[in-house]
């Protein structure tokens, strides 16, 4: 389901360079079905080139012949990695097109996914052989979700999904849901965690708390988001200051 609720990073389908090796992709937007309300939620993501030169694609945007094309510039598609419980649902499209590619999801997914999903490998703390060297990662255990995160070390950029949501209110159309992001506090500059994730931690906040400080311990100096303005610089900082809540 597409909506018109957000104001969008454009071009769309296209990849832009964020970092070295490092490009991120804005989509359209989706509606996801949420305690019996339909929210909109722009779409992004994350594209990494590997010293083998293969791309290691995270978080697959609906697909886009279009952004085949562009991908094709950039290397061969290897590796499809669905990052946690609830971002998923495009994966099997890009399984379909780019068949050599391995497929990885976030632990548990097989089971919550509410389509048919085949992967070849359930990810952890260790990295995979395939891009062991290239990155690290650290497993965020939840009930609303469970999330990996991913250091690439050579750009130091940290790649997160749902774990801080940073909406910029002059992109949101509507003013209910800028209203709804600020309570929530999923509003840039303040961007983190909404509320009702945050609550979803009870009873895994000892893991989560280990996991964010193993990340602080990387000393990102920039951070792809999934939903809204990405960090630039001052990585670490900011991921301090959005986890302020279990820290």
């Amino acid at each position: 389901m597409t909506t018109n609720a957000y104001r969008p990073y454009e071009p769309l389908h296209a990849p832009k360079a964020f970092a070295e090796a490092v490009w991120i992709v804005d989509g359209p937007e989706i509606g996801m079905d949420y305690l019996g309300l339909t929210l909109p939620f722009p779409t992004r993501m994350t594209v990494v080139r590997l010293p083998s030169g293969a791309l290691w694609i995270h978080s697959p945007i609906a697909w886009s012949d279009g952004l085949a094309a562009a991908l094709s510039g950039l290397g061969p598609v290897r590796h499809l990695v669905a990052p946690n419980t609830l971002h998923y649902w495009f994966l099997p499209e890009w399984q379909e097109r780019f068949p050599d590619a391995r497929s990885y999801g976030a632990p548990g997914l097989a089971r919550r996914a509410k389509r048919p999903l085949v992967l070849d490998e359930s990810l952890g703390d260790a990295p995979p052989a395939a891009w062991e060297g290239a990155f690290d990662q650290c497993v965020v255990p939840g009930r609303l979700l469970t999330e990996v995160d991913f250091l690439h070390r050579a750009s130091r950029t940290l790649i997160l999904t749902d774990l801080i949501e940073n909406f910029e209110p002059r992109r949101v159309r509507s003013p209910v849901l800028r209203w709804l992001m600020r309570l929530a506090g999923a509003a840039d500059p303040d961007g983190k965690a909404p509320i009702d994730m945050q609550l979803s931690f009870i009873g895994h906040r000892r893991a989560v708390r280990a996991a964010v400080q193993r990340m602080l311990a990387w000393a990102p100096e920039r951070i792809v988001l999934a939903h809204g303005r990405c960090y630039e610089a001052n990585g670490t900082d900011e991921l301090r200051r959005a986890f302020r809540w279990i820290l």
